[in-house]
């Protein structure tokens, strides 16, 4: 009997580099802002060549763990940001075909526990920068751009009060599918603007006594109107979303 082997993956060195170097970033040896040693210094530690130094800078700076500074040529560690991550996890639910019932249901189980944690855990400055977002909603309501992105904004502000990262890393990419799925309906439905301004002032409500309950109904509510006014449009849920 033949036993048969698949032949060894060779790794690039670039990227071996790059796993050096990112291992470090992520056991936090090298903290955010600290400046690497130059192209030069490191090719001469890895004993590779400048080029492939280069290569793997280039692959950490597109995962976000090392950028540029302005006026320096030196890469510093950076933290990647949460909106550029969350854009590649939309992204890849394009790709895997998601609908509009995949977000809304998706929606409907995180937002209502979320925004009831921000009631009870949110700063004064959270409960600012939420009556801020639902106050550029009012003003933009007759852009329907604005007044989509406006929308999601709320959203953040209550993840941000929530004072989570795990939960607002996990909302972001929603909220960025939201978006196109909104902006399919919100023009189709004549009450839609007034609905979301409504389910906005109550949650504003809600935050300012720390109505736990109040925000955690009302969110549901405010999700559960978004179904309805993808019927009243007659937009079918098994809608596949597309980018912008």
């Amino acid at each position: 009997m033949s036993v048969e082997f698949a032949p060894l993956l060779l790794e690039p060195a670039y990227r071996k580099v790059a796993a050096a170097i990112g291992a470090r970033i992520l056991s936090r040896e090298l903290r955010e802002g600290e400046r690497l040693p130059p192209e030069t210094g490191l090719a001469r530690q890895f004993g590779v060549n400048r080029s492939t130094v280069r290569e793997a800078l280039r692959e950490l700076e597109s995962r976000g763990l090392v950028q540029r500074r302005p006026g320096s040529k030196l890469m510093s560690v950076s933290r990647p940001p949460q909106h550029a991550i969350a854009q590649g996890v939309s992204h890849a639910l394009l790709l895997h075909d998601v609908t509009v019932r995949d977000v809304w249901e998706a929606l409907t189980i995180l937002e209502p526990p979320l925004a009831q944690t921000a009631a009870r855990v949110r700063s004064a400055q959270d409960l600012e920068d939420f009556n801020a977002a639902t106050q550029a909603f009012s003003t933009a309501q007759a852009d329907t751009e604005q007044a989509v992105h406006c929308t999601a904004e709320v959203f953040r502000c209550l993840g941000r009060a929530a004072h989570n990262p795990v939960l607002a890393l996990a909302q972001e990419p929603l909220l960025q599918l939201l978006e196109p799925s909104l902006r399919v309906m919100i023009d189709k439905v004549p009450q839609a603007r007034s609905r979301i301004g409504t389910a906005q002032r109550h949650l504003a409500e809600a935050l300012a006594a720390r109505d736990t309950d109040s925000a955690c109904s009302w969110m549901a509510r405010h999700i559960r109107d978004f179904r309805r006014g993808y019927e009243i449009a007659g937009i079918d849920l098994a809608l596949r979303l597309m980018d912008g």
